[in-house]
């Protein structure tokens, strides 16, 4: 199947027509709509709640890491077959519609989350129906990248989107913290009012409330990428039956000659470790500040507000560096700054910081993780928008969803890994300190493996479809 043509797909410039730039805006839309899953219900709200419901920070750890180590498995096994059946159907918008759908219904599922009747079981599965939903949907997003604009082009269009989707989880974080999300000892949201609509604070229908407001604000929003964003069918596409049964022997092949091809291979394997690890600091990041720390909700939303922003300041600014000097620098460059903040991590509790004894009462230990959280958010935001355009250089054009299916493959592959080994480890170990330090040890070989990606890439992608 041949890559489009077709000038309105691939303008000259990102900004050359209206057309291209409401595209674009469409495109970027996805990444403000969804991005509040991975802010408000993976990492800053819902994550300490889970926290605060079972009173003890090294169950819920243990809890959270078996549960989206579960769905990350099964995203893993599926991701690149999609890809595969998406691109010899020539088609990627029903993939999005569908999954769209269950990323609506797991968001609004955890509603259910009811202090004194709270079934783990079912509140962790629909977080896993949601988070797959956002997982999928972001692969078929993905895919569309290399058709925005032309390759030099493709490191601002990532970046900008990236922060426009921080900035996104920023208004969605804040909105949240000073309207819904009640303080469990107080019942006050963070400016000190009941939460909003008359949300019963004592059985927590605030901070509840973050699983529809999710899925409500996912619903409105991606309202402009469906108007502007087009999918047409292009020629030598299939029939999804025929799809599925192309698709099969197609990622076979690709899969029994992907060794050979030395650079994607050791990108693939390299961003699979690193992603894993970065993905660790995300999701566990609040249940460890909540259970090391003793933070709330509320406390855990201002360390959020902090990475989110300087998470959008630093993509944009990636994305800039990206189109400059192209995205590996930018890529190696915040992977070590990850590794060292990872290692910061371990060594700040109430008792010490940085191996310096401290008072019970002392201010320190919060300081020094507000920093280390925005570092976190300044690492992640540039390393995740240079990523996947360091993808679209390594892809085949014609195989693009397929390469992006296989690019989930990878950062699934071991997502199941960095939870349960953090998991594992805190349940041996009894410290969730000690729990989260293999994520050192995967930003390391992530870095390593580095060492064989070529910075530019295929050359000439259409020639190769």
């Amino acid at each position: 199947m041949k890559p489009p043509t077709d000038p309105e797909l691939i303008p000259a410039s990102p900004y050359r027509t209206p057309q291209a730039r409401r595209r674009i805006w469409g495109w970027w839309a996805f990444d403000w709509a969804s991005q509040p899953y991975n802010t408000l219900l993976l990492t800053f709200i819902f994550g300490p709640y889970i926290n605060d419901l079972l009173g003890d920070g090294s169950a819920a750890q243990t809890a959270w890491g078996y549960g989206v180590g579960g769905a990350g498995l099964l995203i893993a096994l599926m991701a690149p077959l999609l890809g595969a059946v998406a691109d010899k159907a020539g088609r990627r918008m029903p993939f999005i519609v569908f999954f769209s759908v269950l990323y609506f219904i797991g968001a609004c599922g955890l509603w259910w989350a009811i202090p004194g009747d709270f079934n783990l079981i079912a509140v962790l599965t629909f977080f896993a129906i949601g988070l797959i939903g956002m997982e999928f949907a972001t692969i078929f997003t993905n895919a569309m990248l290399p058709t925005l604009g032309h390759r030099d082009d493709l490191g601002r269009i990532s970046g900008s989107g990236w922060a426009f989707g921080y900035l996104g989880g920023f208004v969605a974080l804040v909105a949240m913290l000073l309207l819904f999300a009640e303080n469990s000892e107080t019942g006050l949201t963070l400016i000190g009012i009941d939460p909003v609509f008359g949300l019963n604070a004592e059985m927590r229908e605030g901070t509840r409330a973050v699983g529809p407001l999710t899925a409500i604000w996912f619903a409105v929003f991606m309202i402009p990428f469906f108007l502007w964003v087009r999918d047409p069918r292009p020629d030598g596409s299939m029939r999804i039956g025929a799809a599925i049964r192309g698709a099969i022997p197609a990622l076979g092949k690709s899969l029994a000659t992907l060794p050979g091809d030395r650079s994607l291979f050791a990108y693939l394997v390299s961003s699979m470790f690193y992603r894993d690890a970065l993905n660790g600091m995300y999701v566990f990041g609040g249940i460890y500040a909540a259970g090391v720390l003793g933070w709330s909700v509320v406390d855990v939303g201002i360390f959020g507000i902090l990475a989110v922003l300087t998470g959008a300041l630093f993509a944009w600014i990636g994305g800039k560096a990206d189109s400059r000097h192209g995205p590996k620098p930018v890529i190696v460059i915040n992977v070590v700054l990850l590794t060292l903040v990872a290692i910061g991590v371990v060594f700040v509790s109430r008792e010490s910081v940085f191996g310096m004894p401290v008072e019970t009462d002392s201010r320190l230990p919060d300081i020094a993780f507000y920093m280390l959280g925005a570092l976190i958010g300044a690492g992640g935001g540039s390393l995740q928008s240079s990523s996947r355009t360091m993808m679209v250089r390594q892809a085949r054009q014609d195989r693009m969803t397929e390469a992006f299916g296989l690019y989930a493959l990878a950062g699934k592959a071991t997502s199941f890994i960095a939870p349960l080994l953090i998991g594992i480890t805190t349940q041996l170990t009894g410290s969730q300190q000690l729990g989260v330090s293999p994520l050192i040890g995967l930003f390391l070989i992530g870095l390593v493996l580095l060492i064989w990606v070529d910075p530019v890439g295929r050359h000439n992608d259409t020639k190769e479809a």
